[in-house]
């Protein structure tokens, strides 16, 4: 019926078979002039509304955009429609025209031209708007519709063009004229619809952003990143070269969003909780009820014990509740944010998944049709050719879908790590102190780098939770079709499987939590190793700690054997499975009845159909997996940021109150429902006050400020603060940044006001000693800072900040006395910058309280008296008490205030003097004991012995400023391609004959695979040769026989060849290691001071890891993909010889684009890893210094800065993700070629061809885009990670120290005087730097005891240095008792000296251990030194005695305790030269003294040399050497040198030493 009225309406035959049953097959003009008319212009109206959108808007019309490419396109469109007005006017002519037949001309003639016309007016109004569309540079639609016009327009154009030849004439020459100029508009047309059309005004942000000028064609083929590649192929990338990111894909804009969404999931998953407590609540309460009805019923007779039991339940109860009360917080609510948040690019990926996944079953059911074409050789080859055309446009489709697919899961996962990490950030601003203390500073660092890194690889294939399922059912659904019932067979061996690998999977995942204890413990020891390097050297303990490193190595390569070994098994399990599918299949198939012939057709489309299957069933439990480790992230990140904030209305700001500061009656807790830690504070402080705070340890000064601050919850009363606010606190928090950025923190730079504040707060000589002065990088946690500097940096940035109320908590405690009195002078006293302002100072120091206004007298949380330092005095209250006990002392010991710190100015400048210990001021003595232990520990912890060598170097040299600038050179980032012998080196590391012998096997296994594929294609001929025939059961069974031994064969060599290279890696693994370990412990000292520890840790930790777990695997899949694509392309030439012609230009372009790609792609890699640290850093930094910040109400800066540091890493993150994109879209055409071209010379080659070998090459070539995408991706890792085995191998060759052991061993009893001898001894640190030490002579008697004092950098240490040959001698020699020390080995010279070193540095282990660790002495030799050192006592009691675990760092000991071990250790070696490199502030006066005395008492008969930095502690040596810039300037007994009144005087002086209390000593 529809066929007759459309026969009508065209006037011609609508359909008839005979036009496609012969050799030139045609299509009817009725189909040309309807369907294919219908389909593009169709197309155009429903895709009309969305483009004429911007019309409706009411917007300025821009003229701006009007540009050449707008004009040209609208041109052709407008002399489209005056064609198909040409074409109505022609049929109107014809029928209505002088000339008219009386015959009318069909519909079609009519209707054609008019839709024509409206379609091109439509198209007019389309460009204009699009042109008026925001941002918008071409239109995806109309791109379309031009390329289905003219792909439809070919139909009609060859119709015309033979009919014309066929005649030898043109029949209707106004039609033909007419169709061929609009054909020919319409590829102009089509053509400058793939042009972008880029406005003036855009042309920069394209230059930033090429994929905002990146057209419809260019952004489905990814070419606008061409640049990109070949930039990056050109030279190395940097950050520098990274392009802007769209706006949808900045953190500011998915934060913005994310934030949005989860305020409100969160809100209601709150409420959901109240009322989830409160039906508790009401359910626990009537229990109670019900209970006490129960017991009013006993009446009264309840015995006391009853009553006892009750209230024990009632304890556990509440004890129940609170830890309920713990665990709930708002569940729940995660997920959906995410999902509302991204929905719109969740669809968008799940529509081209869709697609993709039906189109992976075209081809399968082409290849059939292609196969039983090959077998009929009556049939027509146009049919052949195309099949094999659409063999490529269904290749090509499923591949443009697949990259937009993976495209936005790639970056859905980005932006939501991106929104995670930006919340995150967010909320530990606004944390409240009971969310803070749940989790660390660790933990809270790790949510952001681990669980949002969870999260960005769920969200990558969440999409295969319902594809996987799609997947699998259609597959089984086809299969049935083609083999029926035995389908079920292959699937039974498929499920089978599934268990195998999940035990496989459980056992492995066993041993790699094994596998991770032992790394835990071997970089715990390699962390304390190079952090105590310099005490190991002195001590010559590299052996012992080398052989703790190898048997812990030794227990890991243990388990990574037994690892590599179940990988193997694995591995085998997984090669046989296609091979045991089609295996059963096809023995089923063909044993269930005698009629089942397995035709080519049959077999070849299952094994497509299997390949497809295998991809599915891999990937679900692996995403499972994955899933449920999200799961648990999930809920650590809900409990986080379901936390509660602190709130800000605790402080007001009300402007009526006319006091600066007030507290009305205020009662303060840290937490929520804890008892109040300041009772009752009332306060009133008048603007421009200056109010100290004193009081005992603990009474709740520091917390009164927190208070302050805000960060303290308010159970009564209130707070009112006039103005802004500025914070030191009692720990300085140094940015890493330049000492500028520090103080200015944010404000803008005003030279003037900047000098002045660094000259009040005294950083004015500090500045000339640092090598770019106020520019120069301060290291993280001010690393190469002082503690005291450090203070007066944070006072600096406070002073600089101009706020109106200052609060100061302690500054002046970690600097020296003078430093102290200079601050208070210039800065905070009554005279200093901040005169004008309100300032609140908590302060331990009595001696500054004559100076302020008020003092307020904290005791235990309350205010117990305030008023002027005068009227407290006389009232004789607790503030009296508490300055009498310290008023008698400071009498007494007045001068002992400076002795404390003898280098004025300069002791602060380097961490030689340990400055950032606080100082022992004997004001406060007994309070400080307690205080201060404490942040000694911290401080102590943070401290490297080793980095007094560096400083000590800066400030002798300001070498060229430029590379001065910072502290530690950056690590040098591997560019280009990397070097061929570094691949040899691993080899060699692996062993040549396993190379060889892995080779070999893994090539046997590709034969075994080339062989079953031929023997199957030769098994479907029996089909066509047995046609009609029984088949013989024997010819059957010899058939499944050799199959199935093919396919365990393949599987047995994987298994050898696996089995044999994770053997060879264990191996290659162990030799590289032991070197790396070998080399670093014997590379010199000045290694250790310019390479950060955890430059080297980091080649123990991740490089190894790396060359343990990733390179093995790689190499293993490299090979194998290697050789399956060359077992592809040897089964396509075989089976079509002419395969060879396309292979070698193919094998080009792969080349090319595989270079292009891995160059690029590497550097992504390293500038991504590279970009990432500066976030952790930041974050790390941030939630250290939250008060800080929070109290100058710097929050926002941070988030911006937050902001703009997860940009920089997600700019190169993205253009990973668009790198990947770009090679996997161009060799997956290349792989749609291969696929091509085999169709096209199987069809060609039909005549001569078996349909086994058809089915065979086709069904190949279709697996093998996979197979290059994955060789190319494998490169490009291995690539990458093989820069570990260059890594590692730099630090195996650095240069080493001296030998160990060398042939002159001196004798057992040397040194036996103890006589030490310098003769004109030279010493620089490096070649390039200037003498430290400049011609030393001096000649030291043995049991002489000498005391070798000098200003900082005067080379103290140097000289103890040069005697351990820590650094070389540049000239002359040093001997003791006459042999030279340089002509023997450095472990037979450190052996026979002993040092006590400045801080004490110890080891985790036992007690045993740190004090000998090479047990060559007795429980009684250990017994006794204890003894002496006066730590028996404490030892005894300790419950493992001897074997007691110190904690890394000795953590578990207090500093004395630590320092008393020091000297137990000296004492076990008893050597006739101690060298003694004394601790200043880090002990106590009473642990000093009884060191002191042991040393004068046990050490009387051994030459002494003591480092003093405290004069009193030497003035009773023999003599004393002064040095001054490396030279000795003066060197006599201290009588001697006081009446010369030279040097030595007048530090003695500094020191508060005068002659006569010199004498009294």
């Amino acid at each position: 019926m529809c066929a007759a009225a459309l026969e009508e309406y065209c006037g011609s035959v609508f359909w008839n078979a005979s036009y496609l049953d012969r050799d030139d097959p045609d299509l009817p003009i009725c189909v040309e002039q309807t369907v294919l008319v219908w389909i593009p212009l169709g197309f155009m109206w429903l895709c009309a509304p969305w483009n004429l959108m911007p019309l409706c808007r009411r917007s300025q019309v821009n003229k701006k955009h009007w540009t050449k490419l707008y004009f040209c396109k609208q041109l052709v469109v407008i002399l489209l429609f005056l064609t198909a007005i040409g074409g109505l006017t022609v049929t109107l002519v014809e029928d209505f025209g002088p000339n008219s037949s009386g015959k009318k001309s069909p519909a079609v003639y009519y209707t054609n031209p008019v839709l024509f016309a409206v379609t091109w007016i439509l198209l007019l109004l389309c460009q204009e708007g699009l042109r008026r569309k925001e941002r918008a540079v071409d239109s995806a639609s109309l791109f379309i519709f031009w390329l289905l016009l003219v792909l439809c327009d070919i139909f009609p154009f060859q119709t015309l063009l033979r009919e014309a030849l066929r005649l030898g004439e043109v029949k209707d020459i106004p039609r033909f004229s007419l169709f061929y100029i609009s054909f020919g508009l319409e590829v102009i047309a089509f053509i400058l619809s793939a042009v972008a059309d880029i406005p003036q005004d855009a042309k920069e942000l394209v230059k930033k952003n090429p994929e905002a000028g990146a057209t419809f064609m260019s952004r489905i083929t990814f070419n606008w990143f061409n640049s990109m590649v070949v930039k990056g192929y050109q030279s190395p990338l940097v950050q520098e070269d990274m392009w802007d990111l769209n706006e949808v894909d900045n953190t500011a804009y998915i934060g913005q969003r994310f934030n949005h969404h989860m305020q409100n999931e969160l809100g209601l998953a709150r409420i959901r909780l109240q009322n989830k407590l409160k039906n508790n609540l009401i359910q626990n309460q009537e229990k109670e009820v019900k209970e006490d009805s129960l017991s009013d019923c006993l009446g009264k007779g309840v015995s006391q014990e009853v009553l006892m039991m009750e209230e024990k339940d009632n304890i556990k109860k509440k004890k129940k509740e609170k830890n309920k009360k713990k665990i709930d917080y708002p569940k729940s609510w995660l997920v959906i944010t995410i999902y509302k948040t991204f929905k719109w690019i969740l669809f968008e990926a799940a529509f081209f998944k869709l697609l993709q996944d039906l189109l992976a079953f075209v081809s399968p059911q082409l290849l059939k049709l292609m196969i039983s074409f090959t077998k009929q050789k009556s049939r027509y080859a146009w049919e052949g050719y195309l099949y094999a055309v659409l063999l490529l446009v269904v290749a090509i489709l499923q591949s443009l879908f697949l990259q937009q697919y993976v495209k936005r899961c790639f970056v859905l996962g980005m932006k939501v790590r991106a929104a995670l990490m930006a919340v995150i950030y967010k909320k530990a601003l606004v944390m409240s102190n009971d969310n803070r203390k749940e989790s660390t500073v660790g933990e809270t660092v790790n949510l952001m780098s681990a669980d949002t890194q969870r999260f960005n690889e769920v969200t990558n294939f969440i999409h295969l939770l319902w594809s996987c399922p799609l997947q699998i059912i259609v597959s089984i659904v086809f299969l049935w079709m083609e083999l029926g019932p035995s389908t079920l067979a292959g699937l039974a061996v498929m499920v089978l499987l599934v268990p195998i690998n999940g035990l496989l999977a459980t056992k492995a995942k066993n041993l790699q939590t094994e596998n991770m204890k032992s790394k835990d413990k071997r970089l715990k020891i390699m962390n304390e190793l190079l952090n105590g390097i310099k005490t190991i050297k002195l001590f010559a303990w590299e052996p012992s700690f080398q052989t703790q490193v190898e048997d812990i190595r030794g227990e890991e390569l243990k388990v990574m054997r037994k690892f590599a070994y179940l990988t193997s098994f694995s591995t085998f399990i997984s090669n046989c499975a296609p091979a045991l599918v089609s295996l059963a299949t096809f023995a089923v198939f063909v044993a269930v009845s005698s009629d089942n012939m397995l035709t080519a057709e049959k077999a070849f489309t299952s094994i497509s159909l299997f390949n497809i299957l295998r991809n599915p069933l891999s990937m679900l439990p692996m995403l499972i997996a994955s899933i449920v480790q999200t799961i648990v992230s999930k809920k650590r990140l809900e409990r986080f940021l379901g936390g509660d904030d602190l709130r800000n209305d605790i402080v007001r700001h009300d402007p009526s109150f006319n006091s600066a500061v007030s507290i009305c009656d205020g009662s303060f807790a840290w937490e929520k429902d804890s008892e109040p830690l300041l009772k009752n504070v009332s306060l009133d402080i008048k603007p421009g006050g200056l109010v100290a705070i004193v009081g005992a340890v603990g009474s709740g000064k520091s917390s009164l400020l927190s208070a302050l601050l805000g960060e303290m919850h308010c159970t009564k009363g209130f707070i009112n603060i006039q103005g802004s606010l500025a914070f030191v606190p009692q720990q300085a928090w140094i940015q890493n940044t330049t000492l500028r950025d520090n103080i200015l923190f944010g404000s803008p730079y005003e030279e003037r006001r900047f000098q002045e504040v660094l000259e009040a707060c005294a950083l004015g000589p500090d500045l000339k000693l640092l090598p770019a002065r106020d520019l120069t990088e301060i290291g993280e946690k001010g690393i190469n800072l002082s503690g005291g500097q450090k203070q007066r940096v944070s006072l600096a940035r406070a002073v600089y900040s101009e706020a109106d109320v200052f609060l100061l908590d302690d500054p002046l405690s970690a600097v020296d006395s003078h430093v102290g009195k200079h601050l208070f002078d210039k800065v905070i006293g009554p005279n200093g910058l901040l005169k004008n302002k309100t300032r609140i100072l908590v302060t331990h120091g009595v001696s500054f309280l004559p100076y302020v206004d008020e003092v307020v007298v904290m005791v235990n949380g309350q205010v117990s008296e305030v008023g002027s330092y005068q009227i407290l005095r006389a009232s004789k209250g607790v503030f009296s008490e508490f300055l009498d006990a310290y008023a008698k002392e400071q009498s007494n010991d007045r001068s002992s205030e400076e002795e404390e710190h003898l280098d004025t100015e300069d002791s602060e400048l380097c961490p030689d003097t340990e400055e950032s210990q606080p100082v022992f001021r004997l004001e406060d003595r007994v309070s400080l004991a307690l205080r201060r232990e404490n942040s000694i520990k911290r401080n102590q912890r943070g401290k490297r012995s080793s980095f007094r060598l560096r400083k000590n170097r800066s400030l002798k040299t300001p070498e060229n400023t430029m590379k001065g600038q910072r502290l530690i050179e950056k690590e040098t980032m591997e560019t280009g391609q990397v070097k061929f012998s570094v691949y040899l080196q691993y080899v060699r590391a692996m062993g040549w004959g396993n190379a060889l012998w892995i080779l070999l096997i893994y090539f046997t296994q590709s034969v075994a695979f080339i062989g079953q594929n031929l023997w199957l294609s030769d098994w479907t001929n029996d089909a066509v040769d047995y046609y009609n025939l029984t088949y013989p059961s024997w010819k059957r069974d010899t058939r499944v026989g050799v199959f199935g031994a093919l396919g365990m064969a393949q599987g047995l060599f994987v298994f050898l060849g696996t089995l044999l290279l994770a053997n060879a890696a264990v191996n290659a693994s162990q030799i590289l290691h032991l070197r790396l370990l070998n080399n670093i412990l014997r590379v010199p000292m000045v290694f250790f001071d310019t390479t950060p520890v955890g430059r080297i840790l980091n080649r123990f930790a991740k490089d190894i890891f790396t060359i343990d777990e990733a390179i093995p695997k790689l190499f293993s899949s490299w090979i194998m993909c290697l050789l399956g694509i060359l077992g592809t392309l040897i089964i396509l030439c075989l089976s079509t010889p002419f395969f060879i012609v396309v292979i070698i230009p193919l094998a080009v372009i792969y080349f090319f684009v595989q270079r292009f790609y891995i160059a690029t792609s590497r550097q992504l890699r390293r500038l991504e890893s590279i970009s990432r640290s500066p976030i952790y850093a930041h974050f790390g930094e941030t939630v250290s210094g939250l008060s800080v910040i929070r109290a100058y109400n710097h929050q926002e800066r941070f988030l911006k800065h937050n902001e703009v540091t997860i940009d920089e890493n997600l700019k190169s993150i993205y253009s990973r993700i668009m790198s990947n994109r770009w090679m996997a879209i161009r060799l997956q055409f290349l792989g749609n070629l291969v696929v091509f071209f085999a169709a096209l010379f199987a069809v060609i080659s039909r005549n001569t061809i078996d349909s086994g070998l058809v089915g065979l090459s086709i069904s190949y070539a279709l697996n093998v885009t996979l197979t290059l995408n994955m060789v190319v991706r494998i490169t490009s890792e291995l690539e990458t990670n093989i820069v570990c085995v260059e890594r590692v191998s730099e630090y195996s060759v650095q240069e080493n120290e001296a030998p160990w052991v060398t042939q002159h061993t001196p004798s057992e009893q040397w040194p036996e005087a103890g006589r030490i001898q310098f003769v004109d001894y030279k010493v620089r640190y490096r070649p390039e730097l200037d003498l430290v030490l400049k011609g030393i002579t001096c000649d030291i008697a043995g049991k002489e005891k000498i005391g070798i004092v000098g200003r900082t950098g005067a080379g103290k240490s140097s000289l103890t240095n040069c005697l351990f040959r820590i650094i070389e001698a540049a000239d002359g020699r040093i001997l003791i008792d006459g042999l030279d020390i340089s002509t023997i080995g450095l472990h037979d010279l450190r052996k026979r000296l002993t040092i006590i070193p400045q801080d004490p540095v110890l080891f985790s282990g036992t007690l045993r251990k740190n004090l000998d660790p090479f047990d060559k002495f007795s429980d009684e030799d250990m017994w006794r030194v204890l003894e002496l050192s006066h730590l028996k006592d404490y030892v005894t009691g300790l419950k493992e005695g001897l074997q007691h675990e110190v904690a890394e760092g000795g953590e578990n000991l207090s500093v004395g305790q630590r320092q008393l071990l020091c000297l137990a250790r000296a004492l076990l070696r008893k050597s006739r030269i101690l060298i003694l490199d004394e601790a200043t502030a880090a002990i106590d006066l009473e642990t000093d003294n009884l060191i002191q005395n042991t040393i004068s008492k046990e050490f009387s008969q051994c030459t002494v040399l003591t480092i003093a930095h405290r004069l009193h502690s030497i003035m009773d040596s023999s003599r004393v050497m002064v040095l001054d810039a490396g030279q000795i300037v003066e060197f006599d007994s201290p009588s001697n040198l006081m009446e010369k009144r030279g040097h030595f005087y007048s530090m003695a002086k500094d020191a508060g030493i005068t002659h006569n209390n010199f004498t009294i000593l």
